[in-house]
């Protein structure tokens, strides 16, 4: 959890590179005076969080190290048990390389670094300028960032539009053929660029091959890693529960590359109500149903609750009906970074977007413009990521294995959260093989906000919840999005208003494969989940169009783990 669980370094051994040193504001061993004020900075966010000296040796800030007798999860041959790096981190942000964007890459990443975050994708939209041109001309800014902000991870990635359906990040690993690959699968397979925007049975195709060509440029090592990871995917309605197994299940060449949604979008300004924000809703989720979408969602599925997307939000609905299938599907928090709520800059004079494939460098405007609904990346969502390392292939390696929780408004320092049994343990995006009626126990350490977010107040988590699902195997009808046995099993009152709170659940003698995933609030705004008290007795509540402040209304989520008794 947090910063500095470790420092230790070693290869992947599949063929990523070894993983570098640990960043210069992390390591105890460089003298603050030796720190740039960025770096300086950094430090005293990781010094007041706990998150340095004595807690970088223990191994893990909660609760030290595991047991001798815990041993890895099975498939996660290598991991050290004394816990991960966890990195902050940001996969959905556009700049002056967006028609709708505004900002200079370097602006962004300066801004990620300043709000704590570890990594981040730059995620310019996917259209024929950008293919053309865009893809090929912010390559040399993201180079000029990485070797500006040595200590934060940028990667080159795109917005994709997914043919029949939503947006989509797609991003690869750092490399030599990094613009080319991208560059080829936005002209190939971008629903824009193609056409292909129609709810179709080809379109639909169109982008399983274009998930299929990424796996095969990683398989012949064009690039070292791809991943992809649906954005909103409820805010318009056309993201059919079909189409996303369809991603989830394209392997082609055995490698997974759709790997998740975001469970919260960004845009969680656009709720500001009205005369100091533009009153819309959170995540701009005020869509109603049209001919492309799918004809099962209920009406509330297009809007927001707590700040997250319905498919996510809802327990015992689409998200679960995913993860009851025993298949990884993942979530996130990013900000969708366009225009800041409240920031003082405008698109730079002159210039011609679709000649040039950007707008000129932004300039000052002269007054504060709160018509907009993005924030920083870092400065309200974060997508926290256990590594085994501060490199790009551990970023990637950790979010294929599911190790992320979410939060907004730095509602949480950190969490650890592992189910054990039989001498064995597994966390976030594992799964714990027992014998069959073997003792299972979750063990989740929250350590609380300890210092003031970036709105200035110190926010207070007031509950935890634990939703248990049973895993019954693939479905037969590939458009489900429900899960009748998920359900919140258990939920502990939080008193305190620092330091670590350990929670217990006892599964209990598992006799069956189960998951368990982790949920939290600051306890201002709930409402009984769409599928009734005896499910969800105290979830989010559906965010009010023109009249949501997402500070008043912050959430946690954690990826889910498995218990697999055989």
């Amino acid at each position: 959890m947090g910063h500095g669980h470790h420092h230790h370094r070693h290869d992947h051994g599949h063929g990523h590179e070894a993983a570098s040193v640990l960043p210069a504001a992390f390591d105890p061993s460089v003298p603050d005076e030796a720190l740039t004020p960025e770096e300086q900075s950094r430090r005293t966010v990781l010094r007041r969080a706990g998150l340095l000296g004595a807690g970088l040796a223990a191994g893990s800030v909660l609760g030290g190290a595991v047991p001798a007798a815990a041993a890895p999860a099975a498939g996660s041959a290598g991991r050290r048990s004394n816990g991960f790096l966890w990195l902050a981190g940001d996969h959905h942000i556009h700049t002056q390389y967006s028609s709708d964007g505004k900002y200079r890459v370097v602006d962004q990443v300066r801004q990620g670094a300043r709000y704590g975050l570890d990594w981040m994708v730059i995620t310019d939209h996917g259209s024929t300028t950008h293919a053309k041109i865009g893809v090929d001309k912010v390559n040399p800014d993201i180079k000029e960032a990485r070797a500006a902000y040595e200590d934060t991870l940028v990667f080159q990635g795109l917005e994709w539009n997914i043919p029949a359906a939503e947006h989509g990040t797609v991003f690869v690993h750092p490399g030599k053929n990094e613009v080319a690959v991208l560059k080829r699968f936005e002209t190939d397979y971008d629903g824009s660029v193609k056409g292909a925007g129609d709810s179709t049975p080809a379109n639909e195709a169109l982008a399983v091959a274009g998930l299929n060509f990424l796996a095969e440029q990683v398989q012949r090592r064009k690039v070292k890693d791809a991943l992809m990871l649906a954005n909103h995917p409820a805010r318009r309605g056309v993201d059919s529960p079909h189409e996303i197994r369809g991603w989830r299940d394209a392997t082609g060449s055995g490698r997974q590359i759709a790997v998740g949604f975001e469970g919260a979008p960004g845009h969680q300004a656009a709720g500001l109500p009205a005369p100091l924000g533009m009153a819309r809703a959170r995540g701009i989720y005020d869509n109603s149903p049209s001919a492309g979408s799918f004809a099962g969602y209920p009406l509330e599925s297009y809007r927001t609750w707590g700040g997250f997307d319905w498919m996510t939000a809802t327990v015992g609905g689409l998200w679960d009906s995913l993860l009851a299938e025993g298949k990884p599907w993942w979530i996130t928090a990013n900000s969708d970074s366009h225009q800041v709520y409240g920031d003082t800059a405008v698109r730079g004079p002159g210039g011609d977007f679709n000649a040039n494939g950007r707008y000129e460098d932004p300039v000052y405007g002269g007054k504060i413009d709160i018509t907009q609904g993005d924030y920083w990346p870092g400065q309200y969502s974060r997508t926290h990521v256990g590594a085994d390392g501060f490199s790009y292939a551990a970023v990637m390696d950790g979010i294929r294995a599911g190790r992320i929780w979410v939060d907004h408004g730095q509602l949480l320092s950190g969490l650890d959260a592992r189910v054990s049994g039989g001498g064995r343990w597994a966390t976030l995006g594992g799964a714990l093989h027992v014998k069959k009626g073997t003792n299972v126990t979750l063990t989740v350490d929250v350590a609380l906000a300890d210092g003031p977010n970036w709105a200035g107040y110190v926010p207070g988590l007031a509950r935890v919840d634990v939703v248990q699902g049973d895993v019954t195997g693939p479905v037969a009808d590939k458009d489900t999005f429900t899960a009748p046995t998920a359900k919140v099993v258990r939920s502990y009152e939080v008193d305190e208003s620092s330091g670590v709170v350990r929670l217990t659940y006892q599964l209990g003698r598992v006799d069956r494969p189960l998951y368990v995933r982790l949920r939290g609030s600051d306890g201002n705004r709930s409402a009984v989940g769409a599928m009734g008290a005896a499910v969800d007795p105290a979830g989010p509540a559906i965010d009010v169009v023109g009249d949501a402040d997402p500070w008043l209304d912050l959430w946690f989520y954690s990826n889910p783990i498995w218990v697999l008794p055989s």
